[in-house]
């Protein structure tokens, strides 16, 4: 806890602070979370942070806790705010009887095999955001591509906003270690470059089996940048419609690292070092 929180505050300071967003913690380590921060030295202390809190089998206590969280340290000079919270579900019933407070933009993860449907409409009619895991540290983690692309699909059908998690450290799909031990295996994952513009193309409208095949690109020199759009082989976005789907439906990924992703970024010199 103590090094992330300290890596946390340091990217905010960071050139690439633009590129980062929630810190994200479970409910059960709020108290370690709260004493690691205001340990941090003077010069990381005094920024406002917003925070996604993990809840756990007990929605109500921990929904409790939020608010006594947020009551005692969502004040100045060193405000820390708890405003998005995410939780798992795995049936309609049981996302129809969660009861969350609508200060609290929540998202549900959800299975997304064999068809995820049911549990978007249910999400979508309680005003929730959908979540989807995208990998993990061993192979069978990984969605299949079809699978992705149709959650992808569905979401933008139902017009519900939703995030990915887990295996996303890449900006292009290929073969890369699972984990950061030295004896790793390696799996084919996801890169976020490609889940985000499937998120702007499914936006769009574009049909569920050519969202599979965004997904499963694995040449960059297929994606062109130009001037007011990007363009993938034959398909090409409007820079304005991909903000918007950026903004209002393809919102964010949880990583466990920032300076990887962003790192991969300059390697493939589509940001500036």
């Amino acid at each position: 806890m103590t090094d992330a929180v300290t890596n946390y505050a340091r990217y905010l300071q960071s050139p690439d602070h633009w590129a980062l967003a929630r810190f994200i913690v479970p409910v059960s380590r709020l108290d370690e979370f709260s004493t690691a921060v205001h340990a941090l030295p003077p010069e990381l202390r005094n920024q406002t942070w917003r925070l996604s809190a993990l809840i756990g089998q007990d929605v109500q206590a921990d929904v409790e806790t939020i608010d006594t969280f947020n009551t005692r340290f969502s004040r100045a000079p060193r405000s820390l705010l708890i405003d998005t919270i995410e939780l798992k579900a795995t049936s309609v019933e049981a996302i129809h009887a969660l009861n969350l407070p609508a200060s609290l933009t929540a998202f549900v993860e959800i299975p997304i095999a064999p068809n995820p449907e049911p549990l978007i409409e249910a999400i979508k009619q309680k005003g929730y955001r959908a979540k989807v895991r995208t990998g993990g540290v061993t192979a069978d983690a990984f969605p299949s591509a079809q699978d992705l692309a149709r959650f992808i699909f569905l979401c933008a059908k139902h017009q519900t906003p939703f995030k990915a998690t887990a295996g996303l450290h890449h900006p292009i799909r290929a073969s890369y270690r699972l984990t950061y031990a030295p004896d790793s295996p390696c799996g084919t994952m996801f890169g976020f470059l490609n889940v985000f513009m499937a998120g702007a193309f499914a936006f769009c409208g574009m049909d569920e089996n050519t969202l599979a095949a965004l997904l499963s690109e694995t040449d960059l020199n297929q994606i062109a940048f130009h001037q007011d759009s990007i363009q993938w082989r034959a398909h090409a976005i409007s820079l304005s419609s991909l903000e918007h789907a950026r903004a209002h439906f393809a919102l964010a990924f949880g990583s466990c690292s920032f300076e990887e992703p962003m790192q991969d970024l300059k390697n493939q010199h589509l940001l500036q070092a």
